[in-house]
């Protein structure tokens, strides 16, 4: 099949150094079934209908539940981020994603800290929280089920900040408390005050129109099915691949 999706040498180069140690039996080609995995990520289809080119679609599954659980993915993606990201500019905003009913059916099993999956207007939902650079490269992510305020994202992502002079952010950051943590770090604000307030809170809203790009890495990111909607019961999964390969596409733009 001429569509399908390869990792290039380069791309294979920069994630290598994160490969964990192979013990005993060498692994099954790397290549092969990364590109397996991205391949069946973004398009959105079931782990057993995965092209016969990939291998197995076992493997495929096994690999990426296993490395998901493992952290090499997210390891992969923050030292991607560190490698090549901007942040003299950052942002910061959430978004939500779709549980189809395979992912919130049946009750989580005792001990299980949860499936992150809440109710909201739009029915079904879990919540990306994001920041990125002011080129649009992801720089660190933060999940929670549908219903989370924005405010919890915000203050679970603030200790990953890399030293940044401006923060962007909407109404739904513009907290006292989130002020003068960036404030401490050396960040400046740049987040419109609620209309509530009794005095306004005053803004660059040149720089503030800037904000949209992260809107833009959104949209991208909702292109690949198995992110725009969510299939998978366990959420430590939802942080693979698809969230790398965001990561590569994007160092590959600039």
């Amino acid at each position: 099949m001429s569509d399908l999706f390869w990792l290039t040498d380069e791309q294979m180069g920069r994630l290598r150094p994160f490969f964990p140690k192979s013990h005993g039996k060498p692994r099954v080609d790397d290549r092969r079934v990364l590109s397996g995995i991205i391949f069946v990520n973004r398009n959105g289809m079931r782990w057993r209908d995965a092209p016969r080119e990939y291998g197995p679609h076992k493997t495929l599954y096994n690999r990426w539940k296993r490395w998901s659980d493992m952290g090499i993915f997210s390891r992969m993606m923050d030292g991607l981020a560190a490698g090549r990201a901007e942040p003299q500019t950052i942002m910061i905003d959430a978004t939500y994603l779709k549980a189809h009913r395979t992912a919130s059916s049946l009750r989580p099993k005792k001990g299980d800290p949860g499936r992150l999956i809440d109710r909201t207007k739009g029915g079904m939902n879990t919540k990306l929280h994001a920041v990125i650079d002011q080129n649009g490269r992801p720089l660190s992510f933060f999940m929670t089920a549908g219903q989370i305020s924005d405010y919890t994202g915000a203050a679970a992502l603030l200790d990953s900040l890399p030293a940044a002079q401006w923060m962007l952010g909407d109404r739904g950051y513009d907290a006292d408390w989130f002020r003068d943590a960036l404030e401490e770090k050396g960040i400046k604000p740049c987040i419109p005050g609620q209309k509530s307030r009794g005095k306004p809170v005053k803004y660059d809203k040149r720089k503030y129109k800037r904000r949209n790009r992260i809107e833009i890495m959104f949209g991208r990111l909702k292109d690949w099915r198995r992110i725009a909607t969510r299939y998978d019961r366990s959420p430590t999964v939802r942080g693979g691949p698809h969230f790398l390969d965001r990561c590569l596409s994007s160092h590959d733009r600039h």
